[in-house]
């Protein structure tokens, strides 16, 4: 286990196995941190449980969030109240505020997911592989890229959106079921 220089651990913080902590961070009370990288300048709120998972540069965590295994936060990215991911990857500057729960999805950078959301798995029938018996695929969220035309694209309140939006004009609006 290493911590970086000038980082403020709180009390009450369990550090576990091969944990890794980098410069200028401040891990609050009543956080475990089990087999997981912690960047630099990263803050960790109060009672959040990270297992197994990347967390780079400059990111927020919490409170009371849950990284389980194989997640990675990339560089100023931002999970806060309640929110837990499950293998996902969270991208450069994206943010998931509160009360949601990303599972194997990818997450583009600059993409903003609104509170309440469950972003989960689904069945395809190309998936590489199963979750309890049934074939499941990774979601993808991207936000607009440059030279891709577009972006702005919403999901309305209580969509479940089960195929890919072509195109993703600015404004636009996916609902469904």
């Amino acid at each position: 286990m290493t911590i970086g220089p000038g980082t403020v651990i709180h009390p009450g913080v369990t550090l576990e196995g091969r944990t890794r902590i980098g410069a200028g961070c401040r891990i609050r009370s009543w956080v475990r941190i089990t087999d997981s990288v912690v960047g630099d300048n990263v803050q960790v709120n109060d009672s959040c449980v990270i297992v197994e998972s990347h967390v780079e540069d400059g990111c927020r965590v919490g409170p009371f969030s849950h990284l389980r295994p194989a997640s990675h936060m990339k560089a100023g990215s931002h999970v806060g109240n309640y929110v837990e991911l499950k293998k996902t990857v969270l991208g450069e500057g994206s943010k998931a505020c509160h009360l949601t729960y990303l599972g194997d999805a990818t997450i583009g950078a600059g993409v903003n997911i609104a509170p309440a959301r469950l972003l989960q798995l689904r069945r395809r029938e190309e998936a590489p592989h199963r979750h309890r018996g049934r074939r499941v695929h990774r979601q993808r969220l991207a936000a607009h890229r440059a030279g891709e035309g577009g972006g702005g694209a919403y999901v309305a309140a209580g969509s479940s959106i089960t195929d890919d939006v072509p195109g993703a004009p600015s404004g636009l609006l996916a609902a469904g079921r």
